[in-house]
């Protein structure tokens, strides 16, 4: 072999040593600044309406969509959910909101396990929030931490959200906030920031027999994340005497070609102050994963 021919051998190897270290790291910086799993419906009431929730106010999963939304809180309310998606991972999720005078304090966790997927691995989710209300406006801030396993690698960041809500008693409430601000403060992984904006109508008195609710909902992601999406929900049912049963309905925009069915479903159980819920989103043609989720809330 000639010395020409062996340095031509060289800077093929190179070459595409290099491609392949670009195709590498650019499927890893898409990979972390998805984070899709943590935006999911924090409350298996909000998956049920299309997953609307910046001003579904008065839910301890509130924190996850908008803080400012555990303002309407009697007292306490605790929530938990679990959801099984068809691709073999699982998000499971809790919330507690605590109300003391003018200051709410909310604390969210959720885990996924992607048992599933070829490299197994857990993702965790953690934030805190506070919120000052004054008459009928609320203004709230949460702290958030995640943590994500990334091709075998763990990465992590630090975010922060801001919201504000309006609830003119029991009738309408609307909601706007701003997630994942500060997304890639951290070690590698990176939060989308997206802005919602929504309001959420009761056509009836909700302390009575009869329940008809409707939300509707903007969001916006930043940074070519996918095109803004419209986010629409309706809730409709019967309880007497603290019994009884809902109905909902909810459809999202579709963003990506790989986002779920635009239509969701979902249902109530209503026991007085413990609320059991259960909603079902289809995969969609371009692939998107199908979702069973269930959950209890409750509000002493």
């Amino acid at each position: 072999m000639t010395a020409s021919s062996g340095t031509y051998v060289v800077a093929r190897r190179l070459c595409a040593t290099l491609l392949c270290n670009a195709v590498i790291v650019s499927s890893l910086a898409a990979q972390s600044g998805g984070g899709a799993w943590v935006s999911l419906p924090g409350s298996v009431r909000a998956a049920g309406l299309g997953g609307a929730g910046a001003a579904l106010v008065g839910d301890a999963a509130a924190v996850f969509s908008n803080p400012a939304g555990i303002a309407t809180i009697r007292h306490l309310a605790v929530e938990g959910g679990y959801a099984h998606v068809s691709d073999g991972s699982a998000v499971a999720s809790g919330a507690l909101a605590l109300r003391a005078g003018r200051l709410s304090w909310g604390f969210g966790a959720a885990a996924r396990d992607t048992a599933g997927a070829l490299v197994r691995a857990t993702d965790l989710l953690g934030l805190s929030s506070l919120v000052f209300r004054t008459s009928l406006f609320a203004l709230g801030t949460s702290v958030k931490y995640v943590r994500e396993t990334l091709a075998g690698t763990t990465v992590d960041a630090w975010a922060g959200d801001v919201g504000v809500a309006i609830a003119v008693f029991d009738l309408m409430a609307f909601g706007v906030g701003v997630q994942n601000i500060g997304g890639d403060l951290g070690g590698g992984a990176r939060l989308t920031r997206r802005t919602r904006a929504g309001l959420t109508m009761n056509y009836v008195d909700p302390q009575g027999a009869y329940r008809l609710l409707t939300t509707l909902e903007g969001q916006w992601p930043s940074g070519g994340a996918g095109a803004a999406l419209l986010v629409a929900g309706v809730e409709g049912g019967v309880v007497t005497r603290g019994v009884g049963i809902v109905g909902r309905l909810g459809y999202t925009g579709h963003s990506l070609a790989t986002d779920p069915a635009p239509f969701s479903w979902g249902a109530g159980v209503e026991l007085g102050r413990l609320h059991l819920d259960y909603a079902y989103r289809a995969s969609g043609r371009g692939g998107g994963n199908s979702t069973h989720r269930f959950g209890m809330r409750w509000s002493p």
